[in-house]
């Protein structure tokens, strides 16, 4: 079964494991009763923050969201096979370049020219090292802005409001570390 075609059971498998309603899982993420119910049946694809509220309120990194059950040691993902999580207009795309439900997450992301990662720097309980492969990137990290080039690199508590910007006319493309994944 494909990840994405995977997303709205798995959905629902996590919230009825936490013994959660819809209703309990609408007021602590703020997304309404009506869109989960259509993202549960498949109907409708909710957008990274939506993701995003929904891992936080089911206590899961974000591309558990997407995983089947594994107890591999050893797991090779094929760049093509990737799994993929987008902002709503597309200026951000995040592939998961490890596999879901280890102790470390990494990501490779392009953000689009002049983008951002997220409206408002965001928090979670992790570590996180940004390194720019290509094009040119801002690591605002508590207010405080970190100008890096190709190869370049950035480490920070995730702890602080943070987010990435993209303050070229070239996309950049980051990988991002995170231990342990985040939410």
């Amino acid at each position: 079964m494909d990840t994405v075609d995977m997303l709205p059971s798995r959905i629902r498998e996590l919230r009825r494991d936490r013994g959660l309603t819809l209703t309990q899982v609408s007021e602590r993420s703020g997304l309404s009763v009506a869109m989960l119910s259509q993202v549960e049946r498949g109907l409708t694809d909710p957008s990274l923050e939506s993701l995003r509220r929904l891992a936080e309120t089911l206590d899961v990194p974000l591309f558990d969201l997407f995983r089947a059950e594994e107890d591999e040691q050893v797991s090779v993902i094929r760049r093509d096979q990737r799994r993929l999580v987008s902002s709503p207009h597309g200026q951000i795309v995040y592939s998961q370049a490890s596999r879901s439900g280890g102790k470390l997450e990494v990501l490779e992301a392009v953000l689009e020219p002049g983008a951002v990662s997220s409206s408002e720097p965001r928090t979670h309980s992790s570590e996180e090292c940004v390194l720019v492969l290509e094009g040119q990137l801002v690591v605002e990290v508590n207010g405080v802005s970190h100008a890096l080039g190709a190869g370049d690199s950035c480490y920070f508590s995730s702890t602080l409001p943070h987010r990435f910007v993209n303050p070229s006319e070239m996309q950049a493309r980051i990988i991002v570390s995170v231990t342990p994944p985040s939410n």
